[in-house]
């Protein structure tokens, strides 16, 4: 029972810890103090929760390992578990995304990224190795009963202020399925309209998370329309690329026969001749009228062979690259 007793109390420890860690990055951030979370008090739940398990799963390791770098891979991971949880189930149930990593390097989904889970193992590391000791120690100064007085105090406000909150996000989420509007920045705006004339509870929460993204299905709907039309533009363009590819090569391969000097033609044309008449003429089946024609294919060869070595380097044509006759 002692044990549970200060499991409780650590989570709301880590839980108003990881608040003073959330105000602070926003008063950073836009200058001014802003309450985050969905509860009214000074906590937030998902970092006691987070707490908690690294001490449970730190302390079930304990026999067996209990390195530095056993404590970051099990912050790293059961951390970044409970982020994309709740993200996932709040998401869920509210049609709005808390908060969006997706423009962030090495995301999950837009849930996670690679930053806040390196942040969350060391994190764990402090949390187990500094501040649990730390904690504990002092807890065990304490008698039982004013432990238990202490968690039963703040189990109750705590209760409380869920209530409260719950129906604060009953109203929130009402609004987001009534809304007609097609885009999230027009559904904040009537968000903050609808909790602007309420509670003082109501009015903290509208300024809890200003970079709130709300998603409903006329939202969900445009989006995924838009994703099929960037698609289909992009296999058109990528079809189109093809094509003007191939046209291209056609018009290269085109200009390169255009292009190529008459006496190159000339010279692979006699060539290829050659070859046909070295399959085609026999010396000893050739009839006289065969040898004379061969006879006088050689001649004419030599002497052409005879003017291409003679003809000076000027006696060739500049217009067309082709040598005079």
């Amino acid at each position: 029972m002692e044990c549970l007793i200060d499991l409780v109390l650590l989570f709301f420890a880590y839980s108003f810890l990881g608040w003073c860690i959330e105000v602070v990055l926003k008063l950073i951030q836009y200058r001014r103090f802003i309450n985050r979370g969905f509860l009214a008090g000074p906590w937030l739940p998902i970092y006691g929760t987070g707490a908690v398990l690294i001490t449970l799963a730190d302390g079930a390791l304990s026999r067996f390992e209990s390195a530095f770098g056993t404590t970051f891979c099990l912050s790293f991971v059961l951390c970044g578990a409970v982020e994309y949880a709740v993200s996932w189930l709040l998401e869920k149930r509210y049609h709005a995304r808390w908060w969006d990593y997706s423009q962030k390097p090495m995301n999950l989904n837009g849930r996670v990224w690679i930053g806040n889970l390196v942040l969350f193992g060391i994190g764990g590391v402090v949390i187990v190795h500094g501040i649990n000791p730390v904690l504990l120690r002092r807890l065990e100064s304490l008698t039982a009963a004013a432990r238990e007085w202490a968690c039963g105090l703040l189990l109750a406000v705590f209760a409380a202020d869920y209530t409260v909150s719950h129906f604060v996000l009953r109203l929130v989420k009402t609004g987001v399925e009534r809304s007609t509007a097609d885009n999230t920045e027009q559904i904040n705006s009537e968000i903050r309209l609808l909790l602007s004339d309420r509670s003082l509870f109501h009015r903290r929460f509208a300024d809890a998370y200003p970079e709130v993204i709300y998603k409903t299905e006329r939202i969900a709907a445009r989006m995924e329309a838009v994703r099929k039309e960037s698609e289909r533009i992009r296999r058109e363009a990528e079809t189109r690329l093809d094509e003007m590819g191939q046209h291209l090569a056609e018009r290269r391969e085109q200009l390169r026969g255009a292009l190529e000097p008459g006496s190159s033609i000339r010279g692979s044309l006699i060539e290829k001749q050659d070859e046909l008449l070295a399959l085609l003429y026999r010396e000893e089946t050739a009839t006289e009228e065969m040898r004379r024609l061969k006879s006088e294919i050689d001649a004419k060869r030599e002497k052409l062979d005879s003017r291409r070595i003679l003809r000076p380097p000027w006696g060739k044509r500049q217009d067309s690259g082709e040598e005079q006759p």
